[in-house]
């Protein structure tokens, strides 16, 4: 019996610079069964994205299938007439995309979005629709099925957006239901209720679905086979555990070393003496937005009460969901969003709240490198345009100079020299994450501030970020602070650990002192999870949020901010008071009622 799905000889090209056709996909062939999960992994530029989409018969402008066989059940997908491939795509081919909330028009209820494949290729009647949308949805592990489609995409959260999308392409039952790393985006306590959801559905219904991720550990939990691709090619193919245990190609070897974590920090570093101040200290720093009351308080208030320092040459390390109000701290500290109370002092001397009314020194000693790289440098402009600017106005140095120190800068981050006349447009997401560390090293700053700069990275180049930091700290005695949701990250190149929850540090202390377990509950949530690279990890662990709200009545900063998700709160006190900080035995301060052996 043949499989359901059959990829043979697909090749997509396209055009060079002097109108040669360039084979970006060549002769890759793969197959799976019906009810089957095959994962497509690879660095970025591997050809994951065009694969997937050329099981649509799509390719991106410039690009064009120029080989192959793609078969699903008994159509040859390619040979579809464009009329066909209108009541193909969308109907027996779905497709799940990584930004669930640029699929959604903010104008449309879910519902409306939803059912509007079904209605567009006629498959049944608008009411039926709906209560098929509705089941999908309780499948999905949605909150109030019944009710959610009469929501607009805005109301609700990421990973139930993600979810949602998931239903609107399995409304139509498809035969292949393409999932285009859909929880790359997400935080991993949402990943693991979206991964849940995903496979539940997918092995009820009988899909073939196509998983394209650069993660490891979660294709470990969903996928039955794995293709590993490179440049295009197919560098290994065969089931996950064998891929996973046993691979024998070196490309997939490496893919497998960058995915296991590693210790890329030393000790962490005293200060010289003892009355030495710290490098960076903040006490009792809050931030909000919207209309400041009598008080100087903002309407809307993000981060409440944040305590911490950071030693000269040591990497602090600040985890959490989004939302929690990570980004928000960073922009503060570095004076981008300013603070509401409290104090912010670099080597003991209190900083400006906002950046206009630092002094240039105190601007040039702090730097913030952004999550988005694509956004953070100007496309039209060169790297040496880039990284010079800071040498410019920090330094005031001549062009020669100028010149110097940015092959300098590049040969630190590890670039070659010769980009530096290349436009920030034409380089790949790790070489542009190396150019923000450049043009913040510039400065020669004593921290920086590095906000969730390896999520939107593959995991390869996102290990070698990691090796860079850890690097470049030891080299120049810089301090950082290292923002993310990534908790294994955070343990690799962070000396000390700070969790925050709701704009609140629920727990914090050294590195190795989170190895023996966290303290609080919302710590032991982020760790238990992270996927292990192994099957079965999923089905195995016992990481939930559950949602046990509290009364509508109680004032909610009044008590502790985890209560309504907490497993193990206790009614009558964490819904009553506020939590204080305790101690634990391994030194870390946890901000929970429980006391250390109950936690």
């Amino acid at each position: 019996m043949s499989a359901h799905l059959q990829v043979s000889g697909l090749e997509v090209t396209v055009s060079g610079e002097h109108g040669e056709r360039i084979r970006i996909v060549d002769d890759v062939n793969f197959e799976a069964n019906k009810g089957e999960v095959l994962a497509l992994i690879g660095e970025s530029g591997s050809g994951k994205t065009t694969i997937a989409l050329a099981l649509m018969a799509y390719a991106r402008r410039g690009c064009t299938i120029s080989a192959g066989q793609i078969r699903i059940g008994d159509t040859s997908v390619l040979e579809l007439s464009r009329e066909q491939l209108f009541g193909f795509r969308g109907n027996r081919v779905s497709y799940v995309s990584q930004s669930a909330a640029a699929a959604f028009n903010p104008s449309k209820s879910i519902m409306d979005q939803v059912i509007e494949t079904a209605m567009l290729h006629k498959l049944s009647s608008k009411s039926a629709a709906r209560s098929k949308a509705i089941e999908l949805f309780s499948s999905l592990a949605l909150p109030n099925p019944e009710t959610i489609g009469n929501h607009y995409p805005h109301q609700v959260s990421g990973g139930q957006l993600q979810r949602l999308m998931a239903a609107m392409a399995l409304i139509s039952d498809p035969d292949v239901v393409i999932l285009d790393e859909p929880t790359t985006a997400l935080d991993v306590t949402t990943q693991i209720e979206v991964l849940r959801a995903f496979k539940k559905v997918v092995r009820n219904r009988g899909t073939t679905a196509i998983y394209v991720s650069h993660d490891l550990s979660v294709v470990a939990q969903m996928a039955d086979k794995i293709v590993v691709l490179k440049n295009g090619t197919v560098r290994e193919a065969g089931e996950t555990m064998q891929v996973l245990d046993a691979p024998s190609d070196e490309y997939t070897q490496a893919l497998m070393a960058a995915a296991k974590p590693s210790l890329r920090v030393e000790s962490l570093k005293k200060p010289d003496s003892e009355t030495e101040a710290a490098l960076l200290e903040l006490r009792d720093v809050s931030a909000g937005f919207g209309r400041v009351d009598a008080d100087g308080m903002p309407k809307f208030t993000i981060l409440h009460d944040v305590n911490l320092t950071v030693e000269r040459g040591t990497t602090l390390g600040i985890i959490g969901e989004s939302g929690c109000g990570k980004s928000t701290l960073a922009r503060t500290i570095a004076g981008l969003h300013p603070a509401a109370a409290g104090s912010i002092c670099l080597d003991g001397v209190p900083l400006a709240t906002h950046l206009s009314k630092r002094t240039r020194d105190q601007l040039r000693r702090v730097q913030i490198v952004f999550q988005n790289a694509d956004t953070a440098l100007n496309p039209a402009h060169t790297v040496e345009q880039v990284v010079g600017r800071p040498l410019v106005f920090y330094k005031g140095i001549s062009a020669d100079e100028t010149h110097k120190r940015v092959a300098e800068l590049l040969a630190q981050v590890k670039l070659p020299v010769d980009i530096a006349t290349r436009r920030c447009a034409e380089l790949s997401g790790g070489q542009k994450q190396r150019i923000n560390l450049a043009r913040a090293l510039a400065a020669e700053p004593d921290i920086i501030l590095c906000d969730e700069v390896t999520s939107a990275l593959d995991t390869v180049v996102g290990a070698a970020i990691l090796d860079l930091i850890a690097e470049l700290r030891r080299e120049l005695d810089v301090a950082f602070i290292f923002i993310s949701h990534d908790i294994s990250a955070v343990r690799s190149v962070c000396d000390d650990i700070l969790v925050l929850y709701s704009g609140r540090t629920v727990e914090f202390g050294k590195r190795e002192n989170f190895a023996a377990g966290p303290g609080h509950p919302y710590t032991d949530l982020l760790v238990s999870s992270v996927p292990e690279l192994r099957q079965g990890w999923l089905e195995e662990t016992s990481a939930r949020t559950i949602l046990r709200p509290v009364d509508n009545a109680v004032d909610v900063d009044e008590i502790c901010a985890f209560v309504d998700r907490c497993p193990v709160r206790l009614d009558g006190i964490c819904d009553t008071k506020r939590p204080p900080r305790l101690i634990h035995a391994n030194g870390n301060e946890v901000l929970c009622h429980l006391p250390q052996a109950e936690s």
